[in-house]
């Protein structure tokens, strides 16, 4: 079993003199050489000292004891490809690879091909937990919900949704086969994060009943582009197509200007399973499994999807799950987006578990699907990264807040669909402890397809070491999971999609950070002894 560290993918560059192709010309891409990749060599650690006070090197520190080791998991985007109501026409057309990218086919498979990455690694080197960082479904379908909860159940899972109506068996084709999914190792705790796509349409907006209708109908979804359209989700114009799944490279079926289709809208099988699950229906559904989740019954009613926990019961450490997406209600300039947001509810919950871990010695690590401190507010798609302007607290007051708890480590993330650290470092030079590393993981829908794992390490010196490492899924040849990462790498190619750092896409490290006087004394004795 291998990690980056071992080998990493690496795309191959497309033939200079091969044709520009459309991402829906999937029975081209290896004719004309997209999504071709190799292995190339592994990644070290980086040993990042951001946060570290000058002139600190670590040199004659040794690594001690193993305080904590989790996975993290984000944007797998299960997808309803055949839905009349998903937004394929804004990436056939518009290049918009969250809208349609060939990946779509997989999305079940990559997932479970994760989960038994994770299983195997896990015979090596217990974890002690996972962390999914959100976006585990694309626009809020219950049977997207189910299809993610049932692959980590190890259910059996059928990807196709249009079967009631298709009038032709696709016994033949391999995304829409039936199967029997692996199921997370159950001796692992898992802890589940709202993602934006979790609970609004596309990730976007909270559907209003003309979109709801239209998820369970046969008639496909008639929309303009709701990023420019002043009118958003009320903007018209465009038929958004689907994925026909009775054919073998998932051939897209009723795309167009409303005005190519003058017999009225095109339809597919309806499917009633295609509802959409407000927040408390979304969290309600995920009692329905055989496995942990982090939530707690009393939060269905509510929908109030943050709580904390402590993962070991001799390690002081403190997990808190943050809710930092948009509420259901639409903004007041109808702008509502998915922008990282906190309202004064969710925020004074935060303060009071940073206050309490804080005095109770705690190490601190916050799971938020959203990412705090990496994008300025700008015009276009950049926006849909930044902070919402109409949070209870801008993202630099609350990074101002965090700074004053020198017990918080980390904020992990996902949401950008990028492998990124930033260290946020202290206001206070003489107080390095107050600094904390944010960590984001990269998408498991495109390339590089990846999550990560953490290990946290009480080191010689009284300080800490996150090893943080990036995590291919084994896939074996010619399986589903492989052809979906090389539609992903074709998808890349062919939208000029940006993957930091290159060429993989990866990036592992090693971060370094300062413990107070007061945790260096709780912690001495804890975690579990490194051999040599």
């Amino acid at each position: 079993m291998y990690t980056t560290v071992d080998r990493t993918v690496v795309p191959v560059p497309v033939p200079s003199d091969s044709p520009v192709l459309n991402p829906d010309q999937v029975q081209d891409f290896a004719k004309y050489g997209y999504g071709i990749w190799k292995f190339g060599e592994g990644l070290g650690y980086e040993k990042r000292l951001d946060l570290m006070p000058g002139g600190y090197s670590g040199a004659s520190a040794t690594n001690t004891a193993r305080l904590l080791h989790f996975f993290t998991m984000t944007d797998i985007h299960i997808t309803d490809k055949e839905s009349p109501g998903q937004a394929v026409y804004y990436g056939y057309k518009w290049g918009i690879v969250s809208g349609y990218s060939p990946a779509m086919l997989y999305t079940t498979h990559v997932l479970d091909a994760a989960v038994q990455t994770v299983n195997a690694l896990h015979k090596q080197k217990p974890f002690d937990l996972g962390i999914f960082l959100g976006d585990g479904i694309n626009s809020g379908q219950y049977n997207e919900l189910r299809w993610y909860i049932d692959i980590i159940d190890g259910k059996t899972i059928n990807p196709n949704s249009g079967a009631n109506g298709d009038p032709i068996p696709k016994p033949l084709i391999d995304y829409q086969k039936s199967y029997k999914a692996a199921g997370l190792d159950a001796s692992i705790p898992w802890y589940q994060v709202l993602g934006n796509h979790d609970h609004f349409w596309m990730g976007l907006y909270p559907p209003d009943d003309y979109i709801k209708n239209a998820l369970t109908g046969d008639s496909i979804l008639n929309m303009g582009n709701v990023i420019t359209d002043k009118l958003r989700i009320k903007s018209r114009g465009f038929y958004m197509g689907a994925i026909d799944g009775r054919t073998p490279y998932g051939s897209i079926t009723g795309a167009g200007p409303v005005s190519d289709f003058p017999y009225g809208p095109p339809t597919v099988p309806a499917n009633p399973d295609r509802r959409f699950l407000q927040r408390t229906e979304w969290m309600g559904e995920l009692f329905n499994t055989s496995s942990e989740h982090g939530f707690s019954r009393s939060d269905i009613t509510t929908g109030f999807a943050c709580y904390s926990f402590e993962p070991e019961s001799d390690v002081p450490v403190r997990v808190i799950v943050l809710d930092d997406t948009q509420k259901d209600e639409n903004t007041p300039d109808g702008t509502s987006n998915g922008h990282g947001s906190l309202d004064q509810e969710r925020y004074d919950w935060l303060v009071d578990e940073l206050d309490s871990g804080q005095a109770e010695g705690k190490l601190m690590i916050i799971a938020a699907h959203i990412p705090i401190g990496v994008e300025l507010p700008e015009s276009g798609m950049n926006s849909l990264m930044t902070w919402d302007k109409y949070a209870a607290v801008s993202d630099t007051t609350l990074i101002a807040k965090l700074h004053t708890y020198p017990n918080l480590l980390l904020w992990v993330a996902g949401h950008r669909h990028l492998n990124t650290v930033t260290a946020l470092k202290s206001p206070d030079p003489n107080h390095p402890e107050l600094g904390f590393w944010e960590v984001e993981t990269a998408s498991l829908r495109e390339f590089p397809q990846q999550f990560r794992t953490f290990e946290i390490i009480r080191n010689s010196d009284n300080t800490v070491s996150i090893f943080t490492t990036n995590v291919d899924p084994s896939v074996k040849e010619g399986s589903p999971a492989a052809t979906a990462r090389s539609y992903a790498v074709a998808a890349l190619q062919i939208f000029n999609s940006e993957v930091a750092p290159m060429p993989s896409g990866s990036y592992n490290a090693e971060l370094v950070q300062q413990l107070s006087p007061e945790m260096q004394v709780k912690i001495q004795n804890s975690g579990t002894p490194l051999q040599g």
